[in-house]
């Protein structure tokens, strides 16, 4: 069963407690090297507390939805640190899955009671986070799905909180489709192919398009970065010149496709869609360069998580279930 929240509506899913954690840190424990931490206590001088300490292990920090997923756990954290530590990193670049998987081997080490994850990769960091559940660190996945097989493999029980990305990538392709013809024709910008909410959000707009009769005729990946996006959507645009818009499956990407329009002398011929809700990409909006986006909401989605890994340790012993976050599109209507 899956349970959509909204805001507005607290979420009494979970239950935030106070010295739930798994031992009790000695008062000059610290986090890990390294690590941006948000620590009531130590901050006042005070000893460390029992209360448990989560780790939110994120994606690249230098694409602006992680920094927002951050920043938008610092202020929870801030305004419930009687409930509990926060400890937070991520890596600098969403392939290097061999930092990721050494976060979390960090933060075992460091005793962390629990960690919320949303990882670079859907199948390769599912062993790491067995090992870590196995040391009795509560594990809550966030942003992109574990791999269901994988996991069964594993036989480990990871639950996922957030958003359903083929939903909101279609919800993006329907109103990008309103927009152009039956006959027209497109082409796909993909993250990395072995991340599941990659392989959703292609299959999102690759439904909307196939409804309006609307013909993907290039699709590559640029890996969710902006300065490949713009080099492999300049290829795009100039093997298929009657491309009428540039689907993005991250914003960061849509940006290099509005970059590359630009270059290519195409502004206001070709449209661009993106995912995120990014800042920037909203001013893009506003000033009609990109048409619209999904907004999954990154300030609350960790918040979503930190919640569920509370109530875990809160009541270990109920069942855990998947919980779906908002995803909305975005337009210059709604902004």
């Amino acid at each position: 069963m899956k349970l959509a929240l909204t805001f507005g509506i607290a979420l009494t899913l979970f239950v935030p407690v106070i010295g739930c954690g798994k031992s009790n840190p000695s008062p000059d424990e610290g986090p890990t090297a390294g690590l941006d931490s948000t620590r009531s206590d130590e901050a006042n001088g005070n000893p460390a507390t029992s209360k448990p300490k989560i780790a939110l292990i994120m994606k690249s920090l230098a694409n602006e939805f992680f920094s927002t997923m951050a920043d938008g756990a610092k202020a929870h954290q801030a305004t419930h640190s009687d409930d509990y530590d926060l400890l937070v990193n991520g890596i600098k670049d969403e392939r290097d899955l061999a930092r990721q998987v050494s976060l979390i081997e960090e933060m075992v080490a460091a005793d962390i009671d629990a960690i919320v994850i949303a990882p670079a990769d859907s199948k390769a960091l599912v062993p790491a986070l067995r090992r870590a559940k196995k040391t009795g660190v509560v594990v809550v996945n966030i942003d992109n799905r574990l791999d269901a097989e994988i996991l069964a493999t594993e036989n480990v029980e990871i639950p996922f909180v957030g958003p359903d990305n083929k939903s909101g990538a279609e919800k993006v392709g329907d109103f990008l489709a309103s927009k152009l013809s039956p006959g027209d024709s497109v082409v796909l910008l993909e993250g990395i192919r072995t991340s599941f909410n990659a392989q959703q959000r292609r299959e999102g707009f690759e439904a909307a398009m196939k409804k309006a009769g609307i013909t993907i005729v290039g699709s590559q990946t640029a890996e969710w970065e902006m300065s490949k996006a713009n080099t492999i959507a300049s290829s795009l645009l100039s093997e298929h010149p009657e491309a009428k818009a540039i689907l993005a499956a991250n914003d960061s990407m849509a940006l290099g496709a509005m970059a590359a329009i630009k270059g290519a002398g195409r502004t206001g011929e070709v449209q661009v869609v993106g995912f995120d809700n990014i800042a920037a990409v909203q001013q893009a909006i506003r000033e009609h360069k990109i048409l619209a986006t999904a907004d999954q909401h990154g300030d609350q989605l960790a918040i979503f998580g930190i919640e569920a890994a509370l109530g875990i340790l809160s009541q270990p012993d109920v069942a855990v279930e998947d919980v779906e976050t908002p995803v909305d599109l975005v337009t210059a209507d709604n902004l």
